[in-house]
């Protein structure tokens, strides 16, 4: 009996190693790098997450240009890594065609849907719910009657964070003033601090006391512009309130690093499926940040605010819109 069980406890044994070994992880970051203090950096966050809890080591590339795309993708599937993660929309393209070489890698695509691939999943965000929260933070914070929103690309992905943004503060003060800029048409726009600071002290000019950034590394230059002015920023995707603490108000949390870290485990224990996963506060995919570094700011009625929006939401009771499902905003 005992050589029985011995028997069986190595075979185990062997097998959950077999497993392990054919687990590879890879992430591509997109362009801004790896450090942008958001969003790639959520997703470095997770992957490194995913090696200290299983002592699997994981790949990674950033890219320069978006020529690579498709260069890099074949170079780690052709090297058998297993699964490859790429974080951005702008991964789509290249997804799609290298997906179809690979037929036996599992990729996963965070912010955009490549469907009808048997082995790509697609990660999308309710980021318009964590937006929401945001807004309703802003306008109680708020000492004048205007708050300011700085997006890097102008695209639609960002105007839902603009437009859940604006639907949190109308809801407190429905006569409010919401400035909108972005910091460009291209790629370049979620790397230009510089930009993003000019673009914050415009809208501080023009009476905000409270500016929010969806910019990647762009915002960076937000936030700082808001702390030198004495206003409050608001940051994204990672949380952000230490960057310059007790000056942003909070953050919006989009959990990239639990979306990377959930992809690398789901392929190493063999529970991969090629779907679309749509995380929002329900999900605990979104949210605010709270912490010492913003605690100061955040009255107890504002977070008694915050907790009945977030509740409504979830409930149902309150909806909010969903920028890309026309392109329009009704705030």
């Amino acid at each position: 009996m005992k050589k029985i069980l011995l028997t069986l406890m190595a075979t185990a044994s062997m097998a959950v190693s077999a497993l392990a070994a054919d687990v590879k992880p890879a992430i591509i970051y997109d362009l801004g790098g790896k450090f942008d203090k958001s969003f790639n950096e959520a997703a470095f966050n997770g992957a490194t997450k995913f090696t200290t809890d299983t002592g699997i080591a994981f790949r990674e590339f950033e890219i320069a240009n978006d020529a690579q795309r498709e260069q890099a993708l074949r170079k780690f599937a052709g090297d058998g890594n297993n699964p490859i993660v790429v974080a951005g929309f702008s991964w789509a393209a290249a997804v799609e065609k290298v997906a179809a070489e690979y037929p036996d890698t599992k990729f996963a695509i965070i912010d955009m849907v490549v469907a009808g691939k048997p082995n790509v999943k697609s990660i999308v965000f309710k980021e318009q719910e964590g937006s929401y929260l945001a807004g309703v933070m802003a306008a109680i914070a708020a000492k004048s009657n205007t708050v300011g929103f700085v997006g890097g690309m102008d695209i639609p992905l960002i105007h839902k964070f603009a437009c859940g943004y604006f639907g949190g503060v109308k809801s407190v003060k429905p006569d409010a003033k919401v400035l909108e800029a972005y910091t460009g048409s291209d790629p370049s726009a979620w790397n230009d601090p510089v930009k993003g600071g000019e673009i914050a002290k415009s809208q501080i000019s023009q009476g905000a006391d409270v500016v929010y950034h969806a910019a990647g590394g762009t915002g960076v230059g937000v936030l700082q512009a808001a702390a030198e002015a004495g206003k409050l920023g608001i940051g994204v995707d990672s949380n952000q309130n230490g960057l310059q603490p007790g000056k942003v108000l909070t953050s919006m949390l989009k959990r990239v690093d639990v979306a990377v870290y959930n992809a690398f485990n789901d392929v190493k224990n063999d529970k991969f499926v090629a779907d679309i996963q749509v995380l929002g506060l329900k999900e605990e995919g979104v949210g605010v940040a709270m912490d010492d570094n913003n605690k100061p700011l955040v009255s107890a009625d504002m977070l008694a605010a915050v907790e009945k929006a977030k509740a409504d939401i979830i409930s149902g009771a309150v909806t909010v819109h969903d920028y890309m499902s026309d392109e329009k905003c009704p705030y």
